[in-house]
């Protein structure tokens, strides 16, 4: 019953956004896109210091050719050189097959679909500003759309990558899949370890899956969009070099010689 009301209020912010309601706009924000004060107010809230707006009027200013459709509980944006996908409740929006962290998750309510306004202009292509004198918050057009993700993800990385987070943290959440891909990357950024992402997961006595063969099991969706988003810098586990599952292996080597950095779901994580 519960999940039939959640799919109705969703599909009705859907619907609402596309039929361009007047929004209630945050007290005192404006939002002003390539010069332009944007006649329809747009929803907005602040979330732990990050500014969520409605999507729709930004992309529409932006990309006045832009049509959204409804799919799979999630709206699709598509324009010239734009693909967009978002899904409430989701940690992360896809573009242009690259996948965007929103670490406090996409907000919805009765009338709107709500995104972090840097994270969607990242998307889009476009600079945020803010303009305390006037209280607004001002958009800029760039060169396009964001750049795809088979022109930014290594095809190699990524499977491997995505397969070592499965293998270790496939039923873990989001941030803790992210968490091993962090120490995966930040040993290949250190000196003392090898230097590319397969070199690293098959090192000697490192990962269990590299010598039970576990690393050959297909990702689930999920370990393959962490594996993107640490590519796109995001960093749940800080300078962590090693993790260790405190149930299954308590007093590790890493626990007892290493810093603890933190404790993620099932793993510790420690620099």
């Amino acid at each position: 019953m519960q999940k039939r009301a959640l799919c109705a209020l969703v599909s009705l912010a859907l619907c609402a956004t596309l039929a361009g309601p007047t929004f209630a706009a945050e007290s005192g924000v404006e939002f002003v896109v390539n010069g332009t004060a944007l006649e329809t107010k747009v929803a907005s809230e602040v979330v732990d210091g990050n500014t969520y707006v409605s999507y729709w009027p930004i992309v529409k200013a932006l990309y006045p050719s832009a049509t959204a459709t409804w799919v799979n509980s999630q709206a699709e944006v598509t324009a010239p050189g734009l693909s967009l996908r978002i899904k409430p409740g989701a940690k992360y929006i896809e573009a242009n097959g690259r996948y965007l962290y929103v670490p406090d998750g996409v907000k919805s309510d009765a009338n709107n679909i709500l995104v972090p306004v840097r994270t969607l202009c990242k998307a889009l292509g476009a600079v945020v500003s803010w303009d305390g004198t006037n209280s607004d918050i001002l958009i800029t057009s760039g060169s396009g759309p964001i750049t795809s993700g088979e022109q930014t993800y290594q095809a190699d990385v990524v499977y491997w990558l995505s397969r070592i987070i499965n293998a270790e943290s496939g039923n873990q959440s989001l941030e803790g899949k992210i968490a091993v891909g962090n120490v995966v990357l930040n040993r290949v950024a250190s000196s003392k370890f090898p230097n590319t992402v397969y070199e690293v997961i098959f090192q000697r006595n490192q990962f269990t899956p590299a010598r039970n063969g576990s690393i050959y099991r297909t990702p689930n969706a999920e370990s393959v969009i962490a594996a993107k988003l640490c590519l796109e810098g995001v960093n749940t586990a800080g300078n962590a070099l090693y993790f260790v599952n405190p149930v299954t292996a308590p007093g590790s080597w890493a626990s007892r010689n290493r810093p603890y950095v933190a404790t993620i779901g099932a793993h510790a994580f420690f620099a």
